[in-house]
This record gives structure tokens, C-alpha cells and sequence, in this order.
């Protein structure tokens, strides 16, 4: 999986300055290419496996990775605002609103997703079917039902009177981190017309434990490794996987989750052997 894995971390970088190469100079498109500097790059790596599972070249996919990337990066300077989760310090570095202003870093912000819409009508992905199907279930995995509803249940969940239950807290992480890993996994068959259901499956619990990870780094990690703030959940209040399950039981939920992810992977045979690789990394992960 390594190989693979710095192959496709190498091929979408290359892509995502080759869209920003071809805008104006400036703070804007300095910012831009800034919020999109480092990262594990898992998304991107969902794009293409589950595209080479369903038998779509790796050019075809390549524009779906960069902009499942675009927009998570997106939504990392959104997420960092001071009005939303106020973050000084993402994957190392001053933020974005930090390392330039509060309206660059909502501008670079509108600008990544705008990207990344743009980059799904790439006629390299394949025919207009394909690309219609993808922009309307990214659409709708990263708006108003889906990433962008998962931060608006997160934020209202600060002000509750009631502390969110475990349901509530699955149903905001499902939407706010899940939606766009579902639509990364499942892109491949997309493009293919092929069926969705076991890596939708996969994705499903995969992002699950992706968050519990998150959970458990911010609660038992250290910021010179995770390279962002950690113990602001339990400062905040906020309701989380571990807060509720306690960190034994979270690390137990999180193994769960990737053995039922790995089960959907059946129809694959040993041709989903690194996506069984990166269900694995997602829970022992030290960042």
C-alpha cells in the first residue's frame, strides 16, 4: 500500500498545482495552494482504488482525487475559522486565516470548492453520463445534507442544552466526515456504472472509525505528532466518541468498525488488499 499510496499522493499534488499554476498570482491562489500542502491524502486514495476496482484507469481518476482533495481542503479552512472551530495550527502550520486574514482564508475557501466542481467536468473522467453522475452525488455529499449539514449539527451541538447521545453524535460525524469519504469510495463505480453498494459499505464504517481515530488522537495525542491542537474536546465539552464511550471503548468501537469495513470488501478479493491496508492505518494512525 505505501508504493501505492505516495504514487497517488505524488500524481494529486501534481494535478492540484497544475489547476493552480493557471490562476491569477496572488494572496488568493497563494492561500489556495497553501491550505492544500500536506495531508494523508486517504480521500484521494479512495478515489483511486475503488476507480482501479472497477476497472477505470488511473488518468480517469486522477481529476476526481484532485478535487475530493480541493474540497476537503475547503472545508479544513472553513472548519479553522474563528467563528467555527478557531484553530491557530493545521497539519504543522498557522492556519490559513492565521498565515494570511480571516476574508483570504474564507475566499481561498469558496475558491478550493469551486475547484473542485470544476475539476469533476473533466472530460478526461470520462463520458457527460459519468461526470453528471458524480457532480450530483458530490453535490450532495458536501452540501446541506451532508458535510456541510454533519458542521452545522456539530456547531449547534456546542450551544444544546442537552449533551448529544452516541446516535446523535454517529448521525453528525456520519454527514460532517463520512459523506465525503462515502463519495471518494464510491466515485470509482460511479464512474464506471458499476454498483456502489459494498464500497459505500466499506465507506461507511470506515469513516466511522476515521473520526473515533480523530477522537482518540485529540484526547490522547501530542501536537508536535497529530501537527494541530489536541484536548480541545474535552475543553470545549463537546460531545465525542470517547467522551461517551471512554477511550478503551472507543478504541474497541473503532476495531469493530474496521473489521465490518474490511467484510464488505468480499466481492474484491485480494484485488482490495490495500483498502484493507488503509482500513488498518485509519485506527493505528499516530497523526
Amino acid at each position: 500500500m505505501e508504493a501505492r499510496f505516495e504514487a497517488v499522493r505524488a500524481a494529486v499534488g501534481a494535478a492540484l498545482d497544475g489547476s493552480l499554476a493557471a490562476l491569477p498570482d496572488g494572496d488568493l491562489t497563494d492561500a489556495m495552494r497553501y491550505a492544500t500542502l500536506g495531508g494523508k491524502r486517504v480521500r484521494a486514495f479512495l478515489v483511486m482504488e475503488g476507480a482501479r476496482l472497477n476497472g477505470v484507469p488511473d488518468h480517469a481518476a486522477l481529476p476526481v482525487a484532485a478535487a475530493v482533495e480541493a474540497l476537503h481542503a475547503y472545508s479544513l479552512v472553513h472548519d479553522d475559522l474563528p467563528s467555527m472551530d478557531d484553530d491557530d495550527l493545521r497539519r504543522g502550520m498557522p492556519t490559513c486565516h492565521v498565515q494570511w486574514s480571516e476574508a483570504t482564508a474564507i475566499l481561498a475557501g469558496d475558491a478550493l470548492q469551486a475547484l473542485a466542481f470544476g475539476l469533476l467536468a473533466d472530460p478526461a473522467i470520462g463520458p457527460p453520463e459519468a461526470r453528471i453522475r458524480l457532480l450530483a452525488a458530490f453535490a450532495d455529499a458536501v452540501g446541506a445534507q451532508g458535510m456541510v449539514w454533519g458542521q452545522a449539527l456539530d456547531i449547534a451541538a456546542e450551544t444544546a442544552v442537552e449533551v448529544p447521545d452516541l446516535a446523535a453524535v454517529k448521525r453528525m460525524q456520519q454527514a460532517k466526515t463520512g459523506a465525503l469519504i462515502g463519495f471518494a469510495a464510491t466515485a470509482g463505480p460511479m464512474i464506471a456504472g458499476a454498483d456502489t453498494a459494498p464500497l459505500a459499505e466499506y465507506a461507511r464504517n470506515l469513516g466511522l472509525a476515521f473520526q473515533i481515530a480523530d477522537d482518540l488522537l485529540d484526547a490522547t495525542g501530542d501536537e508536535e505528532t497529530t501537527g494541530k491542537r489536541t484536548r480541545k474536546d474535552e475543553a470545549a465539552g463537546k460531545a465525542t466518541f470517547v467522551s461517551l464511550l471512554g477511550v478503551d471503548g472507543a478504541r474497541a468501537k473503532a476495531h469493530l468498525l474496521i473489521d465490518r469495513a474490511i467484510a464488505a470488501l468480499a466481492p474484491y478479493g485480494s484485488e482490495a488488499d490495500d483498502l484493507i491496508a488503509l482500513a488498518r492505518f485509519v485506527i493505528e494512525r499516530d497523526a
